[in-house]
């Protein structure tokens, strides 16, 4: 520890990000990803916007972008705040929102990046615990359960699970604490999970943030966003006017509008991403795999002769790395990303090899 850290830093277990190894012939399966590359449109319109302007700062409001969010789910722009990805917008979502008295309730098995911004912000919370098979149970977020919330977030579909909550469970959450901002993060909703934007007209309390990193394929621009009431949006307009006033640059917002815009090559690859998760989800199982339900990018896998990290350090020989996590409970897992069918096959023929040996645990 050096001394001239302030003393919060010393605390802090900073978030891992998935390894972005340089290796020859990779198949890169371990940060959800999408396999495919962004719409044609987007590339154009970047090609277009690298001009003079970019000479100029851009638009500190974003407002081209926000109104693209606003029509593509049918809100109003001032419903909409967005940032440099939905990391940037979580940030700032805890240090607006979600810092009140009561602990702040989210699973224990959830996105890692929670605790960490708890420690950035010092903020007090629980980790409910998920149920046998890996759900969130409802009840735990409920009052009656006996938890007095500052605050309740999590994931849907939940990583790095990938089960997704039905809408009328998350609204019953939402309904039965009204008094308490509840987060829904969506980043993997459009392979396979219900939306709760079309709860915000209803619940003034309900915020839901998504990403382009993940369904529109623009994790290398970093574009996220949030949807709630009028109330929730100033909030975060106001800790991000304090903090950095153009968060979005030039080319983000282009390549972000284009994005949001181009709905047939967003329904097109998303659908193509589904169709191969369900054929990778079968082939697991043919393997001897237990594969939770997933309703995201991913699956999340583990064989019941065959240890997690083996597995991983397995695949990692044969120049295929997926994620693992050394956590109780989930440290049998692997999370797989949906890649290309080529990358999958590629997968599935060296896990075959590798499950067929004698066991490792």
């Amino acid at each position: 520890m050096s001394r001239f850290w302030s003393p919060v830093v010393g605390t802090l277990s900073p978030y891992v990000p998935g390894e972005q190894p340089k290796l020859q012939d990779l198949v890169k399966l371990n940060t959800n990803e999408h396999p495919f590359g962004p719409s044609p449109k987007v590339l154009q319109a970047l090609r277009g916007a690298c001009d003079d302007n970019l000479k100029l700062y851009p638009d500190p409001g974003s407002e081209r972008l926000r109104q693209a969010v606003a029509v593509n789910f049918q809100v109003q722009a001032d419903q909409v705040f967005v940032g440099n990805g939905s990391d940037e917008v979580l940030a700032h979502v805890f240090q607006a929102l979600l810092k009140h008295d009561g602990p702040l309730l989210f699973p224990d098995i959830t996105y890692s990046f929670y605790p960490v911004y708890c420690g950035l912000y010092q903020i007090a919370y629980q980790a409910v615990p998920l149920t046998e098979d890996f759900c969130i149970d409802v009840q735990d977020y409920l009052p009656a359960a006996g938890r007095q919330a500052g605050g309740i977030i999590f994931p849907n579909p939940n990583a790095p699970t990938g089960r997704a909550l039905p809408l009328a469970d998350i609204e019953r959450i939402v309904a039965a604490n009204p008094d308490v901002v509840v987060v829904i993060d969506e980043a993997y909703v459009d392979f396979g999970a219900e939306s709760a934007v079309s709860l915000v007209a209803r619940h003034d309390n309900l915020l839901v943030i998504q990403t382009l990193s993940k369904s529109r394929s623009l994790a290398g621009l970093r574009v996220g966003f949030a949807i709630g009431s009028q109330v929730l949006i100033e909030a975060l307009e106001r800790v991000k006017n304090s903090f950095n006033s153009y968060p979005i640059d030039r080319l983000a917002e282009t390549g972000a509008v284009a994005a949001l815009e181009d709905r047939s090559y967003f329904e097109r690859t998303r659908q193509a991403v589904i169709a191969t998760r369900n054929n990778l989800t079968a082939q697991l199982q043919g393997l001897g795999f237990e594969v939770l339900p997933s309703a995201a990018n991913f699956v999340f896998a583990r064989h019941p002769r065959h240890d997690g990290a083996a597995l991983a350090a397995a695949l990692r020989d044969r120049s295929i790395i997926v994620r693992h996590f050394k956590h109780p409970r989930i440290d049998q897992f692997l999370r797989i990303t949906v890649g290309t069918d080529a990358q999958c096959s590629r997968l599935l023929e060296a896990l075959a090899a590798i499950v067929a040996k004698p066991d490792t645990l």
